[in-house]
């Protein structure tokens, strides 16, 4: 029989496997949605809609998802989950209008649920001061993102855009098969209470619920609508082909998603606090140097008219994107390490809430790049808007936790007196 201690690496390595191809499968818009823009002519918005269409299923799912697994157990729901996914991934390549992308989109979404099952069901099988380590390994599956970028263009070399949902269909399916060999089921960790969902779903009006899912809609929505969003931006802004395009994207979606595990270590050394503050600082430093676009003046000078240029090269931009995409990781597990802190008798549900934030943050956020870009012509207005989230970030945070710390000392002091 395995010891326990396997167990808990079984558990964590295959979960960690099924999250990244999950989440490669996720996102998989991110580039097969280039091809199919142009094939059915859409506008920017269009596609900002078609590649954000899994992440609405796949964020709405994570309250349900996250309960269940509170439950049932981890390994049965996620093993059902991925199994659910496999016909609807296959479907696609037989899609020819717009309509029929948006509704194959809805089912492929479910794939981003995975996460409010397999954060909780990890963090089961660690100890308290070991669940951010945990946590962080098993969220670096956000790396997923960063495959479909290295795999699908070549994909579509090979056979057109209808043979990636061939291929995605067969790993999915393997997937799950090899996470129900490899993973284990512990009856203890199946949480007893009989509250109902409405009970459980009331975990939302807690305000430190609240404050955590605005900080997720921006370390984590805001990764997922960058990882869609970026290769069509190398595209556009620098003129990269598909394939090179995605590649640097990638130098954003890969460190997003393995640093995480990073993330984890650092909030168990320092608390989560100090690093998610940190995190933001970082972006809202980069959002603003993003935020410039690529500018011509002509200034007056007293030998004549002098034009200056002012603007990013592809090689600053990256190196930039690629510091935003190390922040986003570590901000990522700092959140969860909050949620595993304060709720541990209900990390399914409150992760599935927090989830469901940071989701609906990464299926809104391509949409209004889209209309902002259709409507100013600008295409850095995407990281002006994300400036303006980190901004609501810092001072929800300085003003949070300046209460918090005062109750605090409040508290001491009474005990001492």
């Amino acid at each position: 029989m395995a010891s326990d201690t396997y167990k808990q690496y079984a558990v964590l390595a295959s979960s960690t496997l099924a999250f990244t191809l999950c989440f490669m499968i996720w996102m998989m818009f991110a580039v097969l949605g280039i091809p199919i823009k142009e094939q059915l002519g859409l506008s920017e918005t269009q596609f900002g809609i078609l590649a954000a269409t899994p992440v609405l299923t796949g964020s709405l799912v994570r309250v349900p998802l996250g309960i269940w697994t509170d439950r049932f157990g981890g390994r049965i729901v996620l093993f059902l989950l991925m199994l659910s996914c496999v016909v609807p991934i296959y479907a696609m390549q037989f899609a020819t209008e717009y309509w029929h992308f948006l509704a194959i989109g809805l089912c492929v979404g479910l794939a981003g649920g995975s996460f409010s099952v397999g954060t909780p069901y990890v963090a089961r099988w660690f100890r308290k001061e070991q669940q951010g380590m945990a946590m962080g390994v098993f969220g670096a599956g956000n790396a997923g993102s960063s495959l479909t970028k290295l795999i699908a263009p070549s994909l579509i070399a090979i056979g057109g855009w209808q043979l990636v949902p061939n291929v995605y269909a067969a790993v999915m399916l393997a997937a799950a098969i090899l996470f129900w060999v490899f993973s284990y089921h512990n009856p203890k960790h199946v949480v007893s209470s009989k509250a109902s969902f409405k009970e459980q779903l009331a975990l939302i009006k807690n305000p430190a619920v609240m404050r955590y899912c605005q900080y997720y809609s921006v370390v984590f929505g805001g990764y997922v609508a960058l990882a869609l969003w970026m290769t069509k931006y190398y595209v556009g802004e620098y003129g990269f082909d598909i394939k090179h395009a995605a590649f640097l994207a990638a130098c954003f979606s890969l460190p997003g998603g393995v640093l995480r595990a990073l993330g984890g270590w650092m909030s168990d050394k320092w608390g989560p606090f100090r690093v998610t503050w940190g995190v933001m600082w970082v972006c809202w430093v980069a959002f603003f140097i993003l935020s410039y676009p690529q500018t011509h003046f002509i200034i007056q000078t007293v030998k004549g008219p002098q034009g200056f240029d002012i603007g990013l090269n592809s090689t600053m931009f990256t190196l930039i994107l690629f510091a935003v995409g190390v922040a986003m990781a570590i901000g990522k597990a700092s959140v969860f390490k909050f949620i595993a802190d304060e709720f541990p008798d209900n990390i399914g549900a409150v992760s599935g809430v927090v989830g469901l934030a940071g989701g609906l943050g990464g299926f809104l956020l391509p949409i209004m790049f889209g209309a902002l870009v259709d409507m100013t012509g600008v295409r850095s207005s995407s990281f002006m808007l994300l400036y303006g989230t980190v901004c609501v970030s810092l001072v929800w945070m300085h003003f949070s936790f300046k209460s918090v710390a005062r109750a605090a000392e409040a508290r001491l002091a009474s005990a001492e007196a």
